[in-house]
């Protein structure tokens, strides 16, 4: 029964999708991460409806619509709680201050100035790999990176330190039952690349790649300028890694084209 609990927390947490309330325990919240990449295979599975939508209503539904709904689809699906951690992430890191100061940063309420910029620039930047969108694969790969990115985000929580000892993702990771978990969370990413290398052959294994070299990244980033994970920095890479992913998807496209 816990494992139901803990896939109705996985959803209440991170998306606005409605479940039945459970209790906040140690116990409920045991295989959480289990179910994270279900939030993002939701997220995807959305997006390819959407497409569906656009070639059923053919010339009724310019494909701007699309780029643009789907845009800020994920955001409306997850509420936003990454892409908030992604804003105070970037007043935090274009802060240039202490590590202590960063971290005073990501705690407080208020949205800077680096945070807007970032949001527009971010944004900007996915639409316009929406409209590259021509191709039902792509769409499909595309989705896989919704599963990809907090994959990714439950694998760092559950190996990586903390920068602090309190708060949600401290209490998160402290009661997850990392052996189970951490293999279906392997699991996961194996599967995910699989899918990648099916629908585009090399470029899958090579987006693959580039999101394992991002993945390093991020915890060495983490390490270095905050002293570990935080909330915040796991809501700035998953948005950032979708970002690169909404790219990867967009490319495919005319790789195949050629």
């Amino acid at each position: 029964m816990s494992v139901l609990k803990s896939f109705c927390l996985a959803f209440s947490m991170f998306s606005k999708i409605p479940s039945p309330k459970v209790e906040w325990t140690e116990e409920n919240r045991k295989y959480l991460f289990c179910f994270f990449p279900c939030v993002g295979a939701v997220v995807g599975a959305g997006m390819y409806v959407l497409w569906l939508l656009r070639l059923k209503a053919g010339i009724f539904i310019p494909f701007s619509v699309f780029a643009l709904v789907g845009t800020v689809f994920p955001i409306l699906i997850t509420g936003g709680i990454h892409m908030d951690g992604f804003l105070d992430t970037m007043d935090a890191i274009h802060s240039y201050q202490s590590r202590e100061r960063k971290l005073e940063i990501l705690k407080d309420s208020h949205v800077g100035a680096f945070a807007c910029i970032s949001l527009a620039c971010y944004l900007l930047l996915y639409g316009a790999a929406m409209y590259l969108l021509l191709d039902e694969r792509q769409v499909i790969f595309l989705a896989v990176g919704f599963i990809l990115s907090r994959t990714l985000s439950g694998l760092a929580i559950l190996t990586v330190e903390g920068a602090k000892k309190e708060g949600l993702l401290y209490t998160m990771s402290g009661s997850a039952g990392k052996r189970v978990v951490l293999p279906v969370l392997f699991l996961w990413i194996f599967l995910s690349g699989i899918v990648s290398c099916y629908l585009c052959g090399i470029w899958g294994i090579g987006c693959i790649a580039v999101s394992l070299a991002f993945f390093f990244y991020y915890i060495h980033m983490a390490r270095r300028s905050f002293g570990g994970l935080t909330g915040d920095l796991a809501g700035w890479f998953v948005t950032v890694y979708e970002l690169l992913f909404v790219w990867f998807a967009g490319v495919a496209g005319y790789l195949w084209s050629f």
